[in-house]
């Protein structure tokens, strides 16, 4: 037979996954069944199956790179040649097996596990859909039915949601729809896992999981930071100036906050424990409050006069931090 790399159109160094791909799709395109009337589309698809017998075997490939094996497979060492009826292609006892030589040795060939390798078993996943089913027959273990894929589902939740708790509805790739039990205190980006509402299993095998990721949905009023919540708070020119006490919402409801005076726009007050609660007894989040002044509508003229008589009187530079 021909060198099995030349066979297969591939280089002697070409990794075991290169090496199989090759076969697959020469296997493929010389099968018999496929070339009903090519009359060396079995002698091809004989060869390609013995190369791979060879080069498809790590323990085999490397006694051949190592001059231990001819292209059939063959010892080429003396003493070794005419191995009896019930060898395998190249004169291996498939799963292992002795010959003894002419001067009475006893040699035993095991090339691992309860049978070795075959180019065979790699038919029964090419030809029936990737299923790796077992031969019958060869006494070997039939494999566990394989499991299906998981797949990545998203769930947008209100934040009143996220606080309380509820359900959620997502909607899976194949179109069905799957109601989702969200815990009280769940934080963005965390997953709950539904077990056997992923992809069915191949060949009647265990059907996968539906990871659904949780996002929160936009709010209104508040933006969300970590397990903090910022708002935006409007305030009246006087309210700054002077200080007052004003209503500011909240997850939970409205709560009385209490302006300092000259609080300037931008600031920022802190209501602890007003933000997004967590779970496991952890504590919950802050909301911050940030100040935002806004100038009264009819009111320019006398607004007019009040600022140009403090230009005029008592001059300041707000930016004057900013140049140290």
């Amino acid at each position: 037979m021909r060198d099995p790399y030349q066979v297969l159109g591939v280089a002697k160094g070409a990794s075991q996954a290169d090496v199989k791909k090759a076969f697959r799709k020469l296997a493929k395109q010389h099968h018999p069944d496929q070339n009903p009337k090519d009359p060396k589309a079995k002698e091809k698809f004989a060869e390609l199956n013995a190369a791979y017998e060879i080069v498809g075997d790590e323990k085999k490939r490397a006694q051949f790179d190592r001059g231990e094996i001819d292209a059939e497979g063959k010892p080429r060492h003396p003493g070794f040649e005419g191995f009896g009826a019930g060898a395998g292609p190249g004169g291996f006892r498939r799963g292992g097996g002795s010959h003894r030589g002419a001067g009475g040795e006893h040699f035993e060939f095991n090339f691992g596990g309860g049978r070795g390798f075959e180019a065979a078993d790699i038919f029964a996943d090419l030809f029936s859909g990737g299923r790796g089913a077992g031969r019958a027959g060869g006494g070997g273990a039939r494999q566990a039915p394989e499991a299906g894929a998981d797949v990545a589902l998203e769930a947008a939740i209100p934040l009143e949601t996220a606080i309380h708790g509820g359900k959620a509805r997502v909607l899976t790739p194949n179109g069905r729809t799957l109601e989702v039990n969200v815990p009280a205190g769940i934080e963005e980006g965390k997953q709950i896992r539904l077990r056997g509402q992923g992809q069915p299993g191949p060949g009647g095998g265990p059907a996968g999981d539906a990871l659904v990721t949780v996002r929160f949905e936009k709010h209104g009023l508040f933006r969300i930071d970590g397990r903090d919540l910022r708002l935006d708070l409007p305030i009246a020119l006087y309210e700054a100036v002077l200080g007052a006490k004003v209503e500011a919402p909240t997850l939970s409801g409205k709560v009385e906050l209490t302006l300092p005076p000259h609080s300037n726009s931008g600031r920022t007050l802190r209501l602890r424990g007003k933000g997004l609660p967590a779970a496991g007894g952890k504590p919950a989040g802050d909301l911050l409050v940030t100040l935002r002044i806004v100038l009264p509508e009819g009111a320019q003229t006398e607004l007019e006069e009040l600022a140009r008589k403090m230009r005029a009187d008592k001059p300041y530079d707000p930016r004057n931090e900013l140049a140290r």
